[in-house]
Order: structure tokens, then C-alpha cells, then sequence
């Protein structure tokens, strides 16, 4: 392969400037040989003085006797650096293979292992990228983009999935494909109830929803869905503070395993037919699924293409794998990590809805020991600001469970929706999180038992 490295350099010689060189991201470390590496500097550092010429052919031979230059080059600079990246690849893989593996395989876990050497060919394949191969002309470019309007028309390349929450649907048109969407909130106010609302809400309208319960076992997860799911297609009345609801499963009885006989029977048979009840899949991984020891980028990515999700959850993105920081500055890896998410949900076509947390506000409570609700600003997004900047919609969250009321507040909307505020009923422990008309009294919910 050391002719095309040649022909390479040679043709740069002949164009007369290096523009291939940044336009391909051929670097150094290409160039295997001593000779060859020096021939590569020598070029780049001529152009660095030269206002990006390349030297001529007579100053390259003089500075460069081991290389041969070969003149009259046809191939295109975009074949010739795919060629050098493909021989980048073999070489490194096969280093890899003879090298590193031998040394590590026997002496990690299967599933370090395994982990390790998916980073590994992933780092590769970004050592072999020639860079953007084309670019898109909007003025020449209008077929490629009626195609896609009417793949998006048919419901073949977009979706849009609808929230449970009515306000969010008229605010923002509900979840866009392609993007993520951030929920946080103060530790303990109902962030994970109301992000699975929402992806037991996809899944009811035919979605694939994949959820990464990070800090909750798969039991108590289990058990807050079927609490939601079995309220949406109960005809059980409970009266809550004067107020008859349609109810579901009790989550604090499923969570002790006390429900009642008659209750267990029910258990059983709505269990039987979540098949028939549920149009979509849920698939769960949780803190406690067995096997589950990666929760890293690649990870998520290799779930989400091999059940082909449309829709993501991440509870909570802190306790993911985070991407290295190589920015050296506060915050970078759980930055970095979102960078890396939302291009996924890009290149995934999926929503990714991911939960985070606000900064704890001491003076919450009153001089008289009493808490209102206030659901966070934007500004109080802890860990990393990269999630805010990142996500299409940013919705803020507080609840008085004791009262059985919550809040929705939209902190970012890329397609408006800003500041607008949705007042829920918020019984979780019965399966009830919906909304209410804003001039609903929020008295009448006093004194119920939240979750």
C-alpha cells in the first residue's frame, strides 16, 4: 500500500495546495514509515508557511529523496484517501487482534471484555473516517428533500409521538423523532413518574420504547407501570377527597406483595393480556438486570438498534458510563455524553427522553415550615448545562405528593412552548397523573395520598 501514500502525496504536489489533507483527515499516524511520515510533515509545513500551497515538485524531491513522486495522479484525491484509510484499518485491527486482545482475553470478565472491545473498533472506525463525503446544496438539493417529506407524510422516516400531557401536544406538537427531551427535577419530586408516563403513553400508540432504569430494579419499575398501565383500562372508582377516579393497581400493596385474593386474581388476568392491551413493546433494563454491567453509549446504541426502538429513556443520565473528558473543564464527561446522545438519537431516528436532576433550593420552604410548589428553572439544571443546550424541550418538574397535585413546566422549547405551565392531578400510587384544567381548585386534592 505504500504506492497509493505516494500517489497521494504526489497528487498534492500536483494540485498545487493541501486542501486534501484537512478535506480527507489524513493525518500523520497514516503514514506507517519513517520516510513517509517526514515527507508528510515536510508538506504540511511548507504549507503552514505558504498560505496553504503545496511546495513544488522540484523543492518535494529535494526534501524528500526516500518518497517516490509519481506524476500524472488520475485516481481522485477522495479514492486515494480511502484506500490509505482502509489499510489504517487492517493494520490497526490486526494490532489489536495479535497485540491487545491476546493479552486481555483470559484475564477480563466476558463482559469487560466484550465492552472493551466494542470501544476499541469504535475508536478504530473513527481512526479510518475521510471525513463529510458530500455536501448538501439546498438550491440543488430539493428532491432529496421531497423524498424525504413524503417519507415523513407516510409515517416511514418521522414520527411524532404524543405526550399523555395535552399542554405539551398544543405547546410543542408532541415528541419529534431525532430528538432529545430533558426532564429534571429536585430528588424526589416525581421525575420517573412522569417520563414513564409518557413512554407508557408511546408505547399505547404503537411504539417500541426502550427504558434504561438506572436507579430503580426492574420489580419497582414493573410495578409503577402496571399501577399506570391498569388505571388508563380499569373500570374500578376509588373516591379520592370527594373526587371519584378510575384507579389502578395500589403500587405501595404490589411493592409489599399484599394485595387483597380478589385483587391478585385481577393481577393475574391483567397481566395475561398486557399483549393485547399495549399495541407497542416496553423493554426494560433496570439496575438490577442481570448482565447488564455496561451502561455506556455504545451500549444504548447497540439496544436501541437491536429491538429497532422509537422511543429511549435514560433514568438518570448521571449514573450512565460517561464519555471521556477530554475538555479538562467541570461537567465535560456528562457533556460529552450528551453530545453524544443527541447525535444517537439523530442517527437512530429515536426519541430519547433523558432525566436529570436540579440543584436543592434551602429556602423552598416558608417561615411557617410549609413548601409550595416550584417546579425549577433552567438555570438550576445540575450536573451539566450540554443537557439543556442539547435537548428540544426542557420540562422542569415539582409535586406535593402529600396533596396529590404536581407541575409541568416547559424551561426550553426549540419549537416555542417556553414558560407554559401544566397544573396535574398526581396519584401515582394509584396510577393517576394527569392533567387538570388550569382553574381547577387544587384544594379539593388536600390531604391525598400521594406516592
Amino acid at each position: 500500500m505504500a504506492i497509493i501514500r505516494q500517489q497521494f502525496l504526489s497528487k498534492l504536489i500536483d494540485s498545487g495546495n493541501t486542501l486534501a489533507i484537512a478535506k480527507y483527515n489524513i493525518k500523520r499516524s497514516d503514514f506507517p514509515t519513517s520516510s513517509e511520515q517526514d515527507a508528510f510533515d515536510f508538506v504540511v509545513k511548507f504549507s503552514s508557511e505558504n498560505e496553504g500551497k503545496a511546495p513544488s515538485y522540484a523543492t518535494f524531491v529535494a526534501n524528500c529523496p526516500d518518497i517516490e513522486y509519481i506524476p500524472g495522479i488520475t485516481d481522485s484525491f477522495d479514492y486515494l484517501a480511502r484506500q490509505i484509510k482502509e489499510d489504517v484499518g487492517n493494520r490497526e485491527f490486526a494490532k489489536m487482534v495479535n497485540d491487545e486482545l491476546t493479552d486481555k482475553f483470559g484475564t477480563l470478565p466476558f463482559a469487560e471484555l466484550t465492552e472493551w472491545l466494542t470501544k476499541r473498533v469504535e475508536r478504530i472506525k473513527l481512526e479510518v473516517r475521510t471525513g463529510v463525503p458530500s455536501i448538501t446544496d439546498i438550491t440543488t438539493s430539493g428532491d432529496r428533500f421531497l423524498a424525504e417529506f413524503r417519507s415523513r407524510k407516510s409515517g416511514q422516516s418521522f414520527r411524532i409521538w404524543r405526550s399523555k400531557f395535552p399542554t405539551i401536544n398544543s405547546q410543542v406538537g408532541g415528541y419529534f423523532s431525532g430528538n432529545t427531551y430533558a426532564w429534571f427535577a429536585r430528588s424526589g419530586r416525581g421525575k420517573s413518574v412522569m417520563v414513564m408516563e409518557d413512554a407508557i403513553e408511546s408505547a399505547f400508540q404503537g411504539a417500541v420504547v426502550l427504558v434504561w432504569s438506572l436507579e430503580m430494579s426492574e420489580y419497582e419499575w414493573m410495578a409503577r407501570a402496571y399501577s399506570s398501565i391498569s388505571a388508563r383500562v380499569s373500570d374500578s372508582t376509588q373516591r379520592i377527597e370527594g373526587v371519584d377516579y378510575t384507579v389502578g393497581f395500589d403500587n405501595r400493596a404490589l411493592l409489599m406483595g399484599r394485595l387483597d385474593d380478589g385483587f391478585e386474581r385481577g393481577l393475574e388476568q391483567f397481566i395475561s393480556m398486557l399483549n393485547e392491551i399495549i399495541p407497542g413493546r416496553i423493554v426494560l433494563r433496570a439496575s438490577d438486570s442481570e448482565g447488564f454491567m455496561s451502561r455506556s453509549i455504545s451500549q444504548l446504541e447497540a439496544d436501541i438498534r437491536e429491538i429497532d426502538a422509537d422511543v429511549v429513556v435514560v433514568d438518570p443520565i448521571y449514573l450512565m458510563d460517561f464519555e471521556a473528558n477530554t475538555s479538562r473543564v467541570a461537567g465535560g464527561d456528562v457533556a460529552a455524553t450528551s453530545v453524544k446522545l443527541k447525535r444517537l438519537a439523530g442517527q437512530t431516528r429515536a426519541v430519547i427522553h433523558l432525566v436529570t436532576q436540579a440543584e436543592e433550593d434551602a429556602s423552598e420552604k416558608g417561615s411557617d415550615g410549609v413548601r409550595e410548589m416550584r417546579p425549577p428553572k433552567r438555570a438550576e439544571l445540575k450536573k451539566s448545562k450540554a443537557i439543556l443546550e442539547d435537548a428540544a424541550n426542557v420540562f422542569g418538574i415539582d409535586t406535593l405528593a402529600a396533596e396529590g397535585r404536581g407541575v409541568i413546566e416547559l424551561g426550553k422549547g426549540r419549537n416555542g412552548g417556553e414558560d407554559a405551565r401544566i397544573e396535574l392531578v398526581y396519584l401515582p400510587n394509584y396510577g393517576i397523573v394527569q392533567e387538570i384544567e388550569a382553574s381547577t381548585q387544587a384544594e379539593q386534592f388536600a390531604g391525598a395520598t400521594g406516592f
